[in-house]
Formats: C-alpha cells, sequence, structure tokens
C-alpha cells in the first residue's frame, strides 16, 4: 500500500475482513461475498492516506466523541486534555486510533488486536487494550476491551466508528427515545425527545439530507442500516457493557450524516458527547487499577427483505 501500512485479512467462504493493526488498530474493508458479488458493508479505505478517518472502521478509547473545556475534573482533581486532530478544537475520539497495535491470529477466523498505551500525547490515561474480531456465518462478532493501568481512576467510555456506504435511498432505523441538540462545535447544548423531521430513527432515518452529527440516548442496542437497491441490511446489536459493577445496558448512540459524501456513520457508544460534562456524567464508568470494560457487537448480514414495521 502506498501509505506504508500493511493490511492483514481474515477470510471465510462469504466475508473478506481488512485489519490495519499498525494504524490506529482500523478496519480497512469489511466486505460481503454472495452470488458471484463483492458488496462493501463498511466503506472500503483507499491504502493512500493515514488519516483514519479514510478508514473503514476503527475503535474510539478510552473515550468517543469530543471533550470540551480543556479536560475535566474527576475526584477533586483536574486532567488536561489537548486536541488531537488537525482542525479540531477538542479531543476527540480517545487516542487508541492514533497509536499502532499489535496483532495475533489465534484462529484461522479469528484476530486479536493489542495496545499497551501510557499518557499518549500527554493525556491521563494509562490501560491496555484489546480488539477482538470472528467471522461466523451470518456476519461479524466484535468486542472492545480496556483495562485501567494508572493509580488513580478514572472515567472510561468506548465506541465503534464505522463508516458506511450511502446509496440514495439508505436508510438507519433504530428504537430510540431522544437526542442532544448542539450548536456548530457540536458540543451538546440541551436535550429533546421531540426528534426534528428526518432524524427520527425509530421508523427508519434516510441517511441522505441536511448534517446530523448528534448524539442519540433511549437506545436499545440494535438497529439496522438497510440498502434496498442492493436488497440487503446489516443487523447491528450491542450486548450490555461489562463493567466492574456488573452489567450496563446499551443506551446511547451517534449518527453522522453529512450534507455530501459516499458514507455516514452510525455509532455504537457508551456515552454521549462530551458526556464529562453533562449533568451525572451519562454513560461514562470509572475504573480503578486493574479493572476493565468491555463493549461488545454482533454485526449480522441480512440478504431477505425487511420486515414491515408493526403496526
Amino acid at each position: 500500500m502506498t501509505s506504508g501500512h500493511d493490511i492483514v485479512w481474515l477470510e471465510s467462504a462469504q466475508q473478506r475482513l481488512g485489519l490495519v493493526p499498525t494504524l490506529g488498530g482500523g478496519v480497512a474493508q469489511w466486505r460481503w461475498l454472495a452470488q458471484g458479488h463483492a458488496v462493501d458493508l463498511w466503506r472500503p479505505w483507499a491504502g493512500t492516506s493515514e488519516d483514519r478517518y479514510t478508514l473503514a472502521s476503527f475503535a474510539m478509547l478510552p473515550w468517543s466523541n469530543r471533550i470540551s473545556h480543556g479536560g475535566f475534573e474527576h475526584g477533586g482533581q483536574w486532567f488536561a486534555m489537548a486536541p488531537n486532530r488537525a482542525g479540531e478544537p477538542y479531543p476527540i475520539h480517545g487516542d487508541g486510533w492514533l497509536q499502532a497495535w499489535s496483532l495475533t491470529r489465534p484462529q484461522r477466523q479469528v484476530a486479536e488486536m493489542r495496545l499497551e498505551s501510557r499518557h499518549h500525547g500527554g493525556n491521563p490515561y494509562a490501560y491496555d487494550a484489546l480488539q477482538r474480531f470472528e467471522l461466523i456465518d451470518d456476519g461479524l462478532l466484535q468486542s472492545v476491551r480496556v483495562t485501567h493501568r494508572g493509580d488513580t481512576p478514572l472515567p472510561y467510555g468506548l465506541g465503534l466508528h464505522p463508516w458506511f456506504p450511502r446509496t440514495p435511498q439508505t436508510t438507519a432505523r433504530a428504537r430510540v427515545g431522544g437526542v442532544w441538540l448542539s450548536g456548530d462545535d457540536p458540543i451538546p447544548t440541551q436535550h429533546t425527545k421531540a426528534l426534528p423531521a428526518g432524524w427520527d430513527l425509530n421508523g427508519g432515518a434516510p441517511m441522505n439530507g441536511a448534517l446530523i452529527d448528534n448524539g442519540y440516548d433511549g437506545w436499545d442496542g440494535n438497529a439496522t442500516i438497510h440498502w434496498p437497491e442492493r436488497g440487503l441490511a446489516v443487523h447491528l446489536s450491542m450486548e450490555p457493557l461489562n463493567t466492574p459493577r456488573g452489567p450496563m445496558a446499551p443506551e446511547h448512540c451517534l449518527v453522522y450524516r453529512p450534507p455530501a459524501g459516499e458514507a455516514f456513520c452510525f455509532e455504537p457508544i457508551t456515552q454521549p458527547i462530551d458526556a464529562f460534562h453533562l449533568p451525572g456524567r451519562p454513560g461514562l464508568v470509572t475504573l480503578a487499577r486493574g479493572e476493565t470494560l468491555m463493549l461488545r457487537m454482533h454485526w449480522r448480514v441480512d440478504t431477505r427483505p425487511p420486515r414491515p414495521n408493526p403496526a
């Protein structure tokens, strides 16, 4: 590849998954092979840029999305956080996506990537992380695990950042309760259960239209991306989070629908944008040294016509 980063491939009878360990532990391609056709389920990486936003997907840890105010307070102590992406005024998506991971292949259709991160870019986080990918008959099992290695307990969050190809009729459907509205940042300014026109995922929202870059809550952990022109859908299911104090039900997701371009994002996340500064810090999990937080996903490919919404 012209970028200088090698792709490691997992393959099965119906799938091909490419991982780029040295480029943020990201995914280069997830492709479904059926009836002589190859279809990209995530927008593929062209291999010509190191910009992680050009990858098919990457994990967000030890937090997701943005942190405002130059840092956060925890346990009576202030922790400064510097911006970590050109053009962004806030630190975004954690720091795992900015570092090189190591890869092992414990089984033929399984790969694991590991990272030991210690205060990357001067931030307060020290942790070990593991990503696991397993190709199964109907799709992909994916997990992300982070273990705190610092002496001072800190709040953690996780997320996944897949880019889906966008066709004219693409929709995203998910059961949600409300959405965080924001300014131009986009840092949340208020929460509403009155979903704006074209934003209601409950009935299937179009993935073409005006900008959405907002977090939803009340999510039950399930969603469907449907491409009618392809006769194809991807169903995703997020299990209850594994936390030191027991399981925690999924609650948050984010949609990034740019006004133009070939792709959009539906992001399973554990906390809303800027949760560090929202009342109650929704979704953040404080980890003491040696404690672990884990997110598990099942991505299921469906070539059957979708069922209509129940009355």
